[in-house]
C-alpha cells in the first residue's frame, strides 16, 4: 500500500515554493557541470528509485548483487549480509575479490597526478566495473557498473575490506570522499570482499530503519534462484538469524510457495538446460489453488512484467496440455479448456540466464530478447510432453485440473447472465438497499466506504459528505474468495452488494468506464475482526475485481494516530510516532536559539542542521550502550586524530583499543606467525579462540562507534567536541551549561544529547494532544473531522508492486493449511504494535 499523502520522492521537490524565474540572457555562466559524487547526492532518486524504504534497500541488494554475481561466475560460494547494531549494514562474500591494483587508465586522468586502485576506481568512478568488458562475468544482473559506487556516494561512511593473493587490503570512505589510499594492512588465506555502510541520514531523511523482512526475502529468493549457494542473514538488531541453503534451487522454491497449499501431484516438474549460450530452468507444481502462481526472473531480476520467456511458457503450457488431453479424450465435446484454465492452480518459477538481456524500460520488469522466446517454448514443450507421457496418473490430474477451471468458468458465466437477468450486480439498476448513496454523479469525485457492522455504517452515515460520499455497510464477514470458486463466491450476498455498487463488473468483464465511484474505501475498526474483515475484501478484489486495484481505485482508510490542537485555532492530525517527533522538533526550532556559553547563538537552519547531527549521534549512542558499554568511559579513550576506538582488541590477557583498521592490523603483523588476521571472529562476543599455538585472540568491532566518529567530525564544524556529549561536574554554579531560548521561555541543558528533546518539548509546548485508539470509539464529527473529510485523512491506496508476494501473502493467510499461518503469526507476532488481541 502506498500513502496517497506521501511527500514527493524528489527530496529538493516543494510543491509550495515558488517556481523559480528562467534567466533570459542564457549564456554559458547558466551551465554547470557537477562531479559524479555530487550528480548522485543532489539526484539519488535517479539511481536508486526514491530516497524511501525502496531505495534504502536498493542499496542492500546493489552490494549483494556483487557477491551473488560472484556466485554465479562460480568463484564464489556464500554471502553473508549483517545488520548491525547501530544500524549499518556489512555484506561479505568469498570471491575473487575486487581487484585493487593500480589503474593506468584512472591514475593517467586523476588531476592530482595520483596514482589511483582499481578498488577506488570501482568505489568512487560510474559506469566502471567488471559488466563492460566481456570474460569478467559471462552473466550478470548489473549491467551500469554504478550500484556500489552508488551506494557509497550515498552512505555517510562506508569501509571496504578485500581479502586477495594472500593479502588484505582496506579503504575507508566519508560520503564518497576516501579518507586515504588503498592501504595493505595484513596478511590471510581467505579471499572476498567485505563492505560495511551507513546510509547517510541527509538522504535518507524519512528513515534509515531497515526492515527484516524485505531483506529476507530477497535474499531467501537469491538462494533459491542460485542452487548451492550459502546466504547468511543476521540481524544484530533484535539477534534474529537465518540462513539459506538450497541445493535442489528452484525445484525447493516452487515446494515453499506451495507449502500452504495441497499439492496436486507431489514432484515438482523440473525442466533444464542450455540452447544458444541461454542457460534456462523452469520447475511446475500444480496445486487444488484456484489461482496462477508465476515468477520468472533473469539474471535473478526479478521480471515482474514478464517477457519474452514468460511468453513462450504459457504458450507451451497451453499447446502441449491440450494436445495431450485431445489425444487421450479427456474433454468434454462442447467445452475445451483455454490457456487460463491449465493455468488455475499452477505453481511456476522460470529462472534463466542470458550473457545479453534487453529489458523495456529501465526498471527490468520484462525481458525483450525475441529469440528467448523460441527456447523456453521449445524446451518446456519437449520435456512436459515426456513427463505428461511417463507419468499418466498426474497428467490425467493436471489435465482434468484445466478442465474443472473450464467448467467453473462455465458455470460463472451462467451465474452472471442469472444476475443481469435479474438485474443483478452487473448490470447497473437496481442499487442494494443497504447502499446510502452520494448525490453527486461525478464519478471521479464520488467515494464509496465499506464500512463494517450497521453500527459503524451508522456513524459513517452521520459523518460522511453526501454530496460525493456514499457508505455501504457490509454484515460479518464475506466469503474467502481465495478458497471458494468463483461461481460461489459470486453468489454470497454481500459480495453481490458490492459488485452492484461499484458497478465496473468482475474478471474479465470488467470495464472501469462503468464504475460509479473514483475511490472504493475500506474502513474497518483497528482490532483482529476488522483486520480479518480488511483482509476478506482484500482478497475479494484481488481475485474478482483485480482491474480495478491495479488501475489504482482501491484504498484503505487509516485514522490518525494524533489529534493535535492550538488553543482555538485549526484542529490537524498526525499519523505515526515517527511524524509527530517530527512535527515537534520543527515547531520547536521555529524561533529558537540555542546558547553554548561561549557568547555564540546558534539558530534558524544552523540550528535544525546541529539537531540531526546531534539526533544521529544519539541514536549510535543508545545502540552502543545497549552493548553493556559505558560511552563515558569510552570517549577517555579517544586517540589523537579525534576518533573513538572502533576495535576492542583481546591478546591472551593483554587489551588494545583502535580507531582504524590498519592500527589493529599493525599490531597483528608485529607479533609474527603468533598471530593471524583468520584467528579471529570479529564482533563475536564468545570467549577468545585459540590459533593452535597457544595465543588467543579476539576482536570486537563497534561498528556504532564509526556513526558517531563521523557525527564528531560534525559536530566539531560547530565548536563542539566528545565532552558535550557527557555531563560535567558543576558543582558551585547555578546557571546550565547550554540555554535553549524559545519566545518566552528558557531551558538549561547540562549535555548536548539533550538538545533534541529539548526543542521537542518547547514544540509541544502549548498543544493539547490527543491519541486516537480507533474507529471505534469515534462518533459521526470525529469520523468525519479525522477519516472522512478529505483535508484531514490519511487513505493508503493498494498497489500491486509484487504481484507474486501478494499472492503468496494471500495463500499463507487464507489457505486451509494452518502450520503455514501459525508460522507466520509467530514470527510476527512482536511486530504488532500494542500486542496480539487475543
Amino acid at each position: 500500500m502506498t500513502d496517497e499523502n506521501k511527500p514527493s520522492e524528489d527530496p529538493e521537490a516543494d510543491s509550495e515554493a515558488e517556481p523559480a524565474q528562467a534567466n533570459s540572457d542564457y549564456t554559458g555562466d547558466d551551465l554547470e557541470g557537477k562531479s559524479h559524487l555530487e550528480h548522485v547526492r543532489l539526484r539519488p532518486a535517479m539511481y536508486i528509485g526514491d530516497t524511501f524504504e525502496r531505495g534504502l534497500h536498493h542499496l542492500v541488494y546493489e552490494v549483494v548483487d556483487n557477491s551473488i554475481d560472484e556466485a554465479m561466475a562460480g568463484f564464489a560460494t556464500f554471502v553473508s549480509v549483517k545488520v548491525n547494531k547501530d544500524g549499518s549494514v556489512t555484506v561479505e562474500d568469498d570471491g575473487r575479490g575486487i581487484p585493487v591494483e593500480i589503474h593506468r587508465d584512472l591514475s593517467d586522468k586523476d588531476p592530482d597526478g595520483r596514482e589511483i586502485s582499481t578498488l577506488e576506481g570501482v568505489m568512487t568512478q560510474l559506469m566502471f566495473g567488471g559488466k563492460f568488458k566481456q570474460g569478467a562475468y559471462v552473466t550478470s544482473g548489473g549491467l551500469h557498473g554504478v550500484g556500489v559506487t552508488v551506494v557509497n556516494f550515498l552512505s555517510q561512511w562506508c569501509e571496504v575490506e578485500v581479502c586477495r593473493d594472500g593479502y588484505v587490503h582496506q579503504q575507508e570512505y566519508e560520503r564518497g570522499v576516501p579518507q586515504g589510499p588503498v592501504q595493505r594492512v595484513g596478511t590471510t588465506t581467505k579471499r572476498g570482499t567485505k563492505t560495511t555502510f551507513m546510509p547517510d541520514a541527509e538522504i535518507f531523511k524519512k528513515t534509515t530503519k531497515f526492515g527484516f523482512d524485505a531483506l529476507y526475502k530477497r535474499l531467501q529468493e537469491l538462494a533459491f534462484l542460485n542452487a548451492g549457494i550459502t546466504i547468511r542473514y543476521r540481524d544484530e538488531r533484535n539477534e534474529e538469524f537465518e540462513e539459506f541453503h538450497y541445493d535442489r534451487g528452484i525445484v525447493e522454491f516452487v515446494e515453499y510457495l506451495n507449502r500452504a497449499s495441497e499439492p496436486l501431484h507431489k514432484d515438482v516438474i523440473d525442466i533444464e538446460g542450455r540452447s544458444g549460450g541461454v542457460l534456462y530452468e523452469v520447475a511446475i507444481q500444480y496445486s487444488t489453488e484456484y489461482t496462477e502462481n508465476l515468477h520468472s526472473y533473469v539474471n535473478n531480476i526479478h521480471t515482474m512484467d514478464g517477457g519474452t520467456h514468460v511468453t513462450g511458457l504459457k504458450r507451451a503450457l497451453t499447446n502441449t496440455l491440450s494436445s495431450y488431453g485431445k489425444k487421450e479424450k479427456l474433454f468434454d465435446k462442447d467445452l475445451t479448456p483455454t490457456g487460463d484454465d491449465f493455468r488455475e492452480g499452477l505453481t511456476v518459477v522460470i529462472s534463466i540466464r542470458v550473457p545479453t538481456p534487453q529489458f523495456e524500460g529501465q526498471t527490468k520488469t520484462r525481458l525483450a530478447n525475441s529469440e528467448i522466446d523460441g527456447i523456453v517454448s521449445s524446451a518446456v514443450n519437449e520435456h512436459l510432453q515426456k513427463y505428461l507421457e511417463e507419468n499418466p496418473k498426474n497428467a490425467k490430474r493436471i489435465v482434468r485440473k484445466g478442465m474443472l477451471a473450464a467448467e467453473a468458468r462455465e458455470a460463472a458465466r451462467k451465474q452472471k447472465e442469472l444476475i443481469r437477468k435479474r438485474k443483478g450486480a452487473l448490470s447497473g439498476g437496481g442499487l442494494p438497499g443497504k447502499l446510502r448513496d452520494c448525490i453527486s454523479k461525478d464519478v471521479d469525485k464520488c467515494e464509496l466506504y465499506l464500512v463494517e457492522g450497521d453500527s459503524a455504517g451508522g456513524s459513517a452515515e452521520g459523518g460522511r459528505l453526501k454530496e460525493y460520499q456514499a457508505i455501504l455497510p457490509l454484515r460479518g464477514k464475506i466469503i474467502n474468495a481465495y478458497k471458494a470458486r468463483e461461481d460461489r463466491v459470486l453468489a454470497n450476498e454481500e459480495v453481490q452488494s458490492m459488485i452492484h455498487a461499484i458497478g465496473s463488473g468482475i474478471g474479465l468483464d470488467q470495464d472501469m468506464s462503468k464504475r460509479r465511484y473514483g475511490k472504493v474505501i475500506i474502513m474497518t475498526d483497528a482490532d483482529v475482526d476488522g483486520s480479518h474483515i480488511r483482509t476478506l475484501l482484500l482478497c475479494f478484489f484481488y481475485r474478482q475485481m483485480y482491474q480495478l486495484v491495479a488501475e489504482g481505485y482501491v484504498y484503505v482508510a487509516q485514522p490518525p494516530l494524533f489529534r493535535v490542537a492550538r488553543g482555538k485555532k485549526k484542529r490537524y492530525y498526525i499519523q505515526t510516532e515517527e511524524e509527530m517527533r517530527g512535527e515537534l522538533l520543527d515547531r520547536g526550532l521555529e524561533g529558537a536559539a540555542f546558547e553554548p556559553g561561549d557568547d555564540r547563538t546558534i539558530s534558524g537552519e544552523d540550528l535544525a542542521r546541529l539537531c540531526r547531527v546531534v539526533a544521529t549521534i544519539e541514536r549510535a549512542i543508545v545502540d552502543f550502550e545497549r552493548r553493556g558499554s559505558n560511552f563515558k568511559t569510552h570517549a577517555l579513550r579517544m586517540d589523537e586524530e579525534g576518533r573513538l576506538p572502533v576495535f576492542h582488541v583481546f591478546i591472551g590477557h593483554e587489551e588494545y583499543w583502535f580507531g582504524r583498521r590498519k592500527q589493529l592490523d599493525d599490531l597483528i603483523q608485529s607479533r609474527g606467525e603468533e598471530l593471524s588476521v583468520d584467528d579471529a571472529e570479529e564482533g563475536a562476543d564468545d570467549q577468545p579462540e585459540s590459533n593452535g599455538s597457544g595465543s588467543k585472540l579476539r576482536i570486537m568491532e563497534f561498528h556504532e562507534v564509526r556513526t558517531i566518529n563521523a557525527g564528531l567530525k560534525e559536530l566539531a564544524e560547530f565548536g563542539f567536541d566528545v565532552q558535550s556529549l557527557i555531563p560535567q561536574d558543576r558543582t558551585g554554579q547555578d546557571q546550565a551549561r547550554y540555554i535553549l531560548r524559545r519566545e518566552d521561555n528558557e531551558r538549561g541543558i547540562e549535555d548536548m544529547r539533550g538538545l533534541v528533546a529539548a526543542i521537542r518539548a518547547e514544540g509541544e509546548r502549548g498543544l493539547t494532544v490527543t491519541r486516537f485508539k480507533g474507529l471505534g470509539e469515534m462518533n459521526p464529527e470525529e469520523l468525519r473531522e479525522t477519516t472522512l473529510n478529505p483535508e484531514n485523512r490519511t487513505l493508503f491506496k493498494v498497489t500491486m508492486a509484487d504481484v507474486a508476494a501478494a499472492d503468496d501473502m494471500f495463500r499463507v493467510l487464507m489457505g486451509d493449511k494452518v502450520e503455514p499461518r501459525r508460522k507466520f503469526i509467530e514470527q510476527h507476532a512482536l511486530e504488532v504494535a500494542g500486542g496480539l488481541d487475543v
